[in-house]
């Protein structure tokens, strides 16, 4: 799990029975829901929920590498790749117990908005200060553009 200890989020997902389809392997749509539970615990993390913005998804991804099956625990870690002006890129691997090797690696792009208005504005400094210091705790530098 060494490559998990450069996301200074990582949340524990275990695989639940109904996650699976007929084809008797997990959902791809489970992904993007274990991806989202880790990047909830990432923004509650920068206190982000207590500034006056939003941050929506402007686009994901999930690339899947191996299938998983029931039961199973995942750690999905989470991270910040790439700090713009008012958008961020998260990225995420996804780590199996029973197979001792990363299964998936998603991406999304976070637009903060505004509350009232929903128009797209500016990561706010404290907000950019958390995420910094976040991920320099792990010794990650997100990339600046």
């Amino acid at each position: 799990m060494k490559e998990l200890s450069v996301y200074p989020v990582i949340h524990q997902q275990t695989v639940a029975w109904g996650d699976m389809d007929a084809f008797g392997h997990v959902n791809n749509v489970q992904y993007y829901r274990y991806i989202e539970s880790a990047r909830i615990a990432y923004l509650m993390a920068l206190n982000i929920f207590d500034q006056d913005i939003l941050t929506v998804v402007a686009s994901s991804q999930c690339k899947y590498l191996s299938p998983v099956f029931y039961p199973d625990v995942l750690h999905v870690g989470a991270r910040i790749e790439e700090l713009r002006n008012s958008a961020f890129r998260m990225h995420y691997v996804l780590w199996s117990e029973a197979q001792n090797q990363m299964v998936a690696v998603g991406e999304a792009v976070m637009v903060c908005v505004d509350k009232v208005t929903s128009k797209k504005q500016m990561i706010p400094e404290l907000v950019r200060l958390n995420i910094i210091q976040l991920e320099q705790s792990v010794g990650h530098n997100p990339i600046f553009k």
